[in-house]
């Protein structure tokens, strides 16, 4: 078995390492291309270099032609004849969803066997209450994102230095592989236009051969894992593909706004976005149900609103954010007019990357555009393009100074000056990704 060539998610890496050996099944989940087959790879390197026998390895990829006509028990014999008596096994299975009955197995293999398992899945009824049962929570969650902003500068061979200017300012500079220098912004600007999809690297930073990788990445989660997605006793199928689309089309383009499903509805028809012989909008249900395919194949994520007085969430007007800015590009073509909401987005799933878990702040009338939290840490975050404007620098500052707590609090935004305000601190965007 060689090892495979392939650049590092040491994110994730890590935690599978952590788990390395123990009884939990790991399950690596995200959208299509994000990289999870990859890190099932890299797991698979560092096993081998760690004097693990590549006998003891055992790889299944389900999108395999090889593997179409398999059920489940046609797995589980085709993994036992694997299997070498009183040996630790490793055993990966990427996109195990397409295996109708696969918890039984997955299940098995980890009562009969001395084995240590790790799965991927593109759609989050792979999590779903029926295969926790199936498990009995002995299982860990690994949440696989696309490129970071520092992830996005290392894959594509970037390498970022630091000089002190006349006045003592530090200076980022970003440098290719053949030595040329690039500001910062150059590599932002393409970040922000072509998003963070692994797969980019391969086509390279060309505006057609991007938009066609996504294309293919979109057809593909639409298709495979919202279309024909298995249909749970307690789901809907998705049969409407043109409601669907249009779903699509209103979340990309409403990305950090305050949204209600009934909302959504009434939109669609009241903008005519729906087919003129269509008489009625389509019921809360349905598009709840719609809302929650999209949710479950990790192309939006949402994120509910927190009553910072009050100390509770709140169940109405939630927002949401497209899993990767390129797919918002691709889908509503490359636009300038809403860089606010494109930072927020960025801002959002570095924040995850990071392991906060992340509200919107509402205090007052006012909001605050992200609670961040884990154990006993908490930072408020507002994020906005620019703060020379006095209104706008009121607009940010206000919802933070009303908050009577000890927490860190900070303003990104994109102007290149770092400062405070009343003990609220205002980075660079650019630099607060890259720390």
């Amino acid at each position: 078995m060689k090892k495979y060539d392939l650049k590092n998610r040491d994110l994730y890496l890590n935690k599978l390492k952590v788990f390395q050996d123990t009884e939990p099944v790991k399950v690596v989940t995200g959208i299509r291309r994000c990289g999870k087959s990859s890190l099932l790879k890299l797991m698979v390197n560092y096993l081998l270099e760690s004097g693990v026998h590549e006998e003891q390895i055992i790889e299944m990829n389900f999108e395999s032609y090889v593997y179409r006509k398999m059920n489940a028990d046609d797995f589980y014999h085709h993994v036992s004849q694997l299997i070498i008596p009183h040996q630790k096994m490793y055993l990966f299975f990427d996109e195990l969803q397409r295996i109708t009955g696969w918890e039984d197995v997955v299940n098995s293999f980890r009562v009969d066997f001395n084995c240590d398992i790790y799965i991927t899945g593109s759609n989050a009824y792979l999590l779903s209450s029926q295969y926790s049962t199936y498990l009995s929570g002995r299982y860990v969650e690994i949440k696989m994102l696309p490129l970071s902003f520092q992830e996005f500068i290392d894959f594509h061979g970037f390498t970022i230095k630091e000089t002190i200017n006349a006045l003592g300012n530090k200076k980022r500079y970003v440098y290719d592989s053949k030595g040329d220098r690039y500001e910062l912004n150059e590599l932002f600007q393409a970040y922000m236009r072509y998003g963070g999809m692994p797969g980019i690297v391969d086509v390279g930073l060309e505006q057609e051969r991007v938009l066609t990788l996504l294309d293919g990445i979109y057809s593909t989660v639409i298709v495979r894992d919202i279309l024909e997605r298995e249909t749970l006793k307690s789901q809907r199928k998705i049969t409407d593909s043109v409601l669907l689309r249009k779903i699509i089309m209103f979340l990309a383009d409403n990305i950090g706004s305050n949204i209600s499903i009934s909302k959504i509805g009434n939109v669609l028809m009241d903008e005519g976005l729906l087919e003129k012989e269509r008489k009625t909008k389509p019921s809360h249900h349905t598009v709840q149900a719609y809302v929650n395919a999209l949710l479950e194949a990790y192309f939006f994520y949402e994120i509910k609103r927190f009553d910072i007085k009050g100390k509770e969430y709140l169940r109405t007007l939630g927002k949401f954010y497209i899993v990767d800015i390129g797919l918002r590009n691709y889908l509503l073509g490359y636009r300038n007019r809403d860089t606010g909401h494109v930072l927020e987005n960025i801002v959002y799933f570095e924040l995850l990357k990071r392991g906060y878990d992340i509200a919107v702040g509402k205090i007052n009338q006012l909001e605050i555009d992200f609670i961040a939290t884990k154990a006993d840490e908490k930072l408020y975050v507002q994020v906005t393009e620019s703060m020379i404007s006095e209104s706008v620098r009121k607009r940010e500052l206000t919802p933070l100074e009303k908050v009577n707590d000890n927490y860190e609090k900070i303003i990104l935004s994109l102007d290149n000056e770092t400062m405070s305000y009343n003990g609220i601190k205002l980075y660079n965007i650019m630099d607060w990704l890259i720390e």
